[in-house]
């Protein structure tokens, strides 16, 4: 497999200013790790990408595939385990462009209710993403309208790409970035950006061990698609389009159960009062639990994509 020379940092470079009036910088946290109970201090930057419009990162990706395509007149669908339907959604009321949405039953009722607050029409399409991917690709033939992808698509990469160079740019130094994958859009998108200048280190929930399968077998293939982030971290499988970009520039992913998960949203919470959905956790997982054991000399960041969940309530 090679890499689509569409995947390029030039084309991330001109999404990144396309799509700059659109999105929000957000910001880095440094933390000292002992205050999540570490015996030694260690200095970690945190990406807040969770504090991103819609939610999520997938804002990036979303705003890039609808100002570089022809968008029809029956509008725009997304098949979604939630935070890409969301940003799909946020999108097209801000671009006024229509919009319907296919989610699984998995789906988080905040992820649901934020896609509803966008104006987007949601449809249940099932119990997993392949089969809310299957229901939109149905409504896609009939309909006519414009199909876009949550990871597998140029557009979507090259959006999610633009987070590199946002986190370069903040973090020159930074020798060592931790990415939480799921079909890997985000990843694929960053390692384009990167092309092997930094250390890029895939994390995933063991329940949902896509990249994981991915790498052992070759190539992308059919994985479990379970775990407590199963509604933003557990696709079929890989994307086509990343896997030759991991392949050369990804570490091999670290594998991390739900427990550790859950004791990473806990921790955020409590030692920095960030709320972060599991998926969003799950590359901080990876370093709380013991699992990534950075080098002396690393200069770490974790990238916090989500937090799209109703685990803090204000009633």
């Amino acid at each position: 497999m090679t890499i689509d020379p569409s995947l390029s940092p030039e084309r991330i470079a001109e999404a990144e200013t396309l799509i700059r009036p659109h999105i929000r910088h957000t910001p880095i946290m440094r933390i000292d790790m002992r205050d999540f109970g570490a015996a030694a201090p260690r200095e970690v930057d945190l990406k807040l990408e969770f504090m991103q419009h819609s939610g999520s990162f997938k804002a990036r990706g979303a705003f890039t595939s609808l100002l570089t395509r022809e968008i029809p007149e029956a509008g725009v669908v997304a098949a979604s385990g939630g935070n890409h339907g969301a940003a799909v959604a946020y999108a097209a009321m801000r671009l006024d462009v229509p919009a319907k949405i296919f989610v699984p039953s998995v789906t988080s009722p905040a992820k649901a209710e934020r896609i509803r607050s966008y104006g987007a029409d949601l449809v249940i399409g099932g119990d997993r993403y392949a089969d809310a991917l299957a229901a939109s690709e149905t409504y896609v033939a009939t309909s006519g309208a414009l199909a876009i992808h949550a990871y597998d698509q140029v557009e979507t990469l090259v959006g999610q790409g633009t987070l590199g160079k946002e986190i370069e740019d903040d973090l020159p130094h930074m020798t060592t970035l931790l990415v939480a994958v799921g079909g890997g859009g985000l990843i694929g998108g960053i390692a384009a950006w990167f092309r092997g200048r930094v250390k890029i280190v895939a994390v995933e929930p063991d329940g949902a061990p896509t990249l994981h399968e991915a790498f052992k077998a070759g190539s992308p293939v059919d994985a479990p698609a379970g775990s407590i982030a199963a509604d933003s971290l557990a696709p079929r499988q890989i994307g086509q389009l990343m896997f030759p970009l991991a392949q050369k520039y990804v570490q091999p992913p670290v594998l991390v159960t739900d427990d550790e998960i859950l004791a990473a949203q806990k921790a955020l919470w409590a030692g920095a009062r960030i709320v972060a959905e599991p998926g969003g956790a799950t590359a901080f997982a990876a370093l709380l639990s013991g699992k990534y054991v950075p080098g002396t000399d690393e200069r770490v960041c974790v990238l916090v994509c989500g937090a799209n969940t109703t685990a803090v309530k204000f009633d």
